[in-house]
Protein backbone atom coordinates (compact mmCIF):
# COMPACT_ATOMS: atom_id res chain seq x y z
CA UNK A 1 0.00 0.00 0.00
CA UNK A 2 2.77 2.73 0.94
CA UNK A 3 4.05 2.08 -2.71
CA UNK A 4 0.66 3.40 -4.20
CA UNK A 5 0.60 6.46 -1.82
CA UNK A 6 4.27 7.19 -3.27
CA UNK A 7 3.13 6.76 -7.00
CA UNK A 8 0.23 9.24 -6.45
CA UNK A 9 2.83 11.65 -4.62
CA UNK A 10 5.28 11.65 -7.35
CA UNK A 11 2.41 12.15 -9.91
CA UNK A 12 0.57 14.95 -8.43
CA UNK A 13 4.03 16.55 -7.95
CA UNK A 14 5.07 16.11 -11.65
CA UNK A 15 1.73 17.27 -12.82
CA UNK A 16 1.91 20.64 -10.63
CA UNK A 17 4.90 21.33 -11.54
CA UNK A 18 4.24 21.03 -15.84
CA UNK A 19 0.87 23.24 -14.61
CA UNK A 20 2.61 25.47 -12.85
CA UNK A 21 5.40 25.92 -15.68
CA UNK A 22 2.92 26.08 -18.10
CA UNK A 23 0.73 29.02 -16.45
CA UNK A 24 3.43 31.36 -16.61
CA UNK A 25 2.01 31.71 -20.21
CA UNK A 26 -1.25 32.90 -19.73
CA UNK A 27 -0.92 35.19 -22.92
CA UNK A 28 -1.58 31.92 -24.19
CA UNK A 29 -4.52 29.26 -24.87
CA UNK A 30 -3.60 26.13 -23.06
CA UNK A 31 -3.45 22.76 -24.71
CA UNK A 32 -4.20 20.42 -22.63
CA UNK A 33 -4.35 16.27 -23.00
CA UNK A 34 -5.79 13.86 -20.50
CA UNK A 35 -5.15 10.10 -21.52
CA UNK A 36 -7.19 6.97 -20.57
CA UNK A 37 -6.38 3.84 -21.27
CA UNK A 38 -8.89 3.49 -23.72
CA UNK A 39 -9.33 7.07 -25.13
CA UNK A 40 -7.73 10.30 -25.44
CA UNK A 41 -9.21 13.69 -24.62
CA UNK A 42 -7.55 17.18 -25.79
CA UNK A 43 -8.64 20.47 -25.02
CA UNK A 44 -8.11 23.83 -25.58
CA UNK A 45 -8.17 25.78 -22.53
CA UNK A 46 -8.44 30.32 -22.05
CA UNK A 47 -7.03 29.98 -18.28
CA UNK A 48 -7.91 33.81 -18.08
CA UNK A 49 -12.08 33.42 -18.86
CA UNK A 50 -11.61 30.31 -17.43
CA UNK A 51 -13.75 28.25 -20.24
CA UNK A 52 -12.30 25.72 -22.98
CA UNK A 53 -12.42 27.31 -26.26
CA UNK A 54 -11.99 23.80 -28.66
CA UNK A 55 -12.27 20.17 -28.22
CA UNK A 56 -11.50 17.05 -29.82
CA UNK A 57 -11.66 13.24 -28.37
CA UNK A 58 -11.59 9.62 -29.76
CA UNK A 59 -15.17 9.29 -27.85
CA UNK A 60 -16.53 11.74 -30.18
CA UNK A 61 -18.80 9.31 -32.93
CA UNK A 62 -17.20 10.98 -36.21
CA UNK A 63 -14.03 10.11 -34.89
CA UNK A 64 -14.78 7.11 -33.60
CA UNK A 65 -15.36 5.84 -37.09
CA UNK A 66 -12.28 6.83 -38.60
CA UNK A 67 -10.59 5.54 -36.01
CA UNK A 68 -12.07 1.80 -35.72
CA UNK A 69 -8.94 0.02 -37.34
CA UNK A 70 -6.08 2.35 -36.06
CA UNK A 71 -3.96 1.90 -33.16
CA UNK A 72 -4.32 4.37 -30.24
CA UNK A 73 -1.00 5.80 -31.32
CA UNK A 74 -2.45 6.84 -34.57
CA UNK A 75 -5.78 8.08 -32.76
CA UNK A 76 -4.21 10.50 -30.82
CA UNK A 77 -2.15 11.68 -33.88
CA UNK A 78 -5.30 12.06 -35.42
CA UNK A 79 -7.29 14.07 -32.49
CA UNK A 80 -4.19 16.27 -32.58
CA UNK A 81 -4.69 17.05 -36.41
CA UNK A 82 -8.43 17.52 -35.75
CA UNK A 83 -8.19 19.80 -32.40
CA UNK A 84 -5.61 22.21 -34.42
CA UNK A 85 -7.95 21.73 -37.44
CA UNK A 86 -10.80 23.61 -35.27
CA UNK A 87 -8.34 25.57 -33.51
CA UNK A 88 -7.20 27.66 -36.78
CA UNK A 89 -10.61 27.70 -37.74
CA UNK A 90 -11.61 29.57 -34.47
CA UNK A 91 -8.30 31.79 -34.94
CA UNK A 92 -5.80 30.28 -32.18
CA UNK A 93 -2.84 29.22 -34.13
CA UNK A 94 -0.03 29.83 -30.70
CA UNK A 95 -1.02 27.39 -27.65
CA UNK A 96 1.18 26.19 -24.61
CA UNK A 97 1.22 22.36 -24.66
CA UNK A 98 0.24 20.83 -21.12
CA UNK A 99 0.99 17.08 -21.02
CA UNK A 100 -0.63 16.84 -17.57
CA UNK A 101 1.96 14.53 -15.91
CA UNK A 102 1.72 12.24 -18.24
CA UNK A 103 5.74 11.75 -19.72
CA UNK A 104 6.13 12.93 -22.98
CA UNK A 105 5.83 9.92 -25.01
CA UNK A 106 3.71 7.67 -26.69
CA UNK A 107 0.44 9.03 -27.43
CA UNK A 108 0.51 12.23 -25.81
CA UNK A 109 3.83 13.24 -28.32
CA UNK A 110 1.67 11.76 -31.09
CA UNK A 111 -1.16 14.59 -29.91
CA UNK A 112 1.84 17.04 -30.18
CA UNK A 113 3.15 16.46 -33.61
CA UNK A 114 -0.43 15.90 -34.43
CA UNK A 115 -1.04 19.32 -33.51
CA UNK A 116 2.04 20.74 -34.91
CA UNK A 117 1.17 19.18 -38.51
CA UNK A 118 -2.06 20.26 -38.15
CA UNK A 119 -0.95 24.29 -37.97
CA UNK A 120 -0.31 25.01 -33.99
CA UNK A 121 2.59 26.84 -32.72
CA UNK A 122 3.95 25.62 -29.30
Amino acid sequence: MKSRTIRKDINLRRKTRVAYKVGLNSDRPRLYVFRSNKYIYAQIIDDVEGRTLVSASSLEPSIRELAASETKTEQAKRIGKIISERAVASGIDKVVFDRNGFLYHGRVKAVSDGAREGGLNF
